[in-house]
């Protein structure tokens, strides 16, 4: 099986999952989650405010960081009407010691957008969530897809590197034509059904066995068809 090194010069670019093997991904996929999904607060809630929130602190923050700040969050702020009301330096207190401090500041100026010009709720369409400053494609699609039930891909580092080792597993998964690509391919395996524990599957799956370092390859449903398997840790 090839491992994760750079394509040579002038290789053509990667082509789209075919039909089989996107359905085959999917159920593979959907089975893992079934069993090994984990039972997280922003999955059991549908207000759009407060998966904005958990999306928001999961940016380069590890999950069991976030768990306890969350909910400390959401009980001082419990909407954003609650969260505009706020003085910004309380609320960037109230953040710490998550880090990565602007993301606070960042939450309490679309908080406050949100209340002056959409009544105090979030936007449920893609133009107007990425016209927020701090909410980028993943973010607005991971809104989209968790709390308005929209048929969204999403992209976060996770889910780059679970697409990038099954369905590439050559060239530079950090490079920006790389990164567009693993959009498309985000979008060409998303189902019609299940969105949204896909999504999360994806997420869950990089984050605790597709991981950066020691993936569990020998464990791993997909191995029979990833082309990055046995995945090689010197080469990424």
């Amino acid at each position: 099986m090839p491992s994760l090194r750079r394509a040579a010069k002038g290789a053509q670019p990667p082509q789209l999952p075919s039909p089989n093997r996107r359905q085959w991904f999917r159920r593979r996929l959907l089975e893992w989650y079934r069993r090994n999904g984990r039972d997280l607060p922003w999955r059991n809630t549908g207000d759009p405010y407060h998966i904005l929130v958990s999306e928001v602190m999961l940016q380069q923050t590890q999950v069991d960081r976030v768990l306890p700040k969350y909910a400390e969050w959401l009980a001082k702020y419990p909407s954003l009407a609650a969260l505009a009301d706020a003085p910004v330096d309380d609320v960037t207190q109230t953040w710490r010691p998550l880090g990565y401090n602007i993301r606070p500041r960042r939450l309490h100026a679309i908080a406050r957008e949100s209340v002056e010009r959409y009544g105090g709720e979030l936007p449920s369409d893609e133009a107007t969530l990425l016209s927020f400053k701090g909410i980028g494609e993943y973010t607005a699609g991971a809104v989209l897809s968790f709390a308005f039930g929209q048929r969204k891909a999403i992209l976060d580092t996770n889910v780059a590197r679970v697409l990038f080792r099954i369905f590439i597993g050559v060239g530079d998964p950090k490079s920006h034509g790389m990164k567009r690509h693993l959009w498309e391919v985000s979008r060409t395996v998303l189902p019609r059904r299940h969105v949204f524990d896909f999504n999360q599957a994806l997420m869950d799956f990089g984050a605790t066995h597709c991981s950066a370092r020691k993936p569990k390859c020998g464990t791993c449903p997909m191995r029979a068809s990833c082309a990055s398997y046995p995945f090689e840790a010197a080469t990424e």
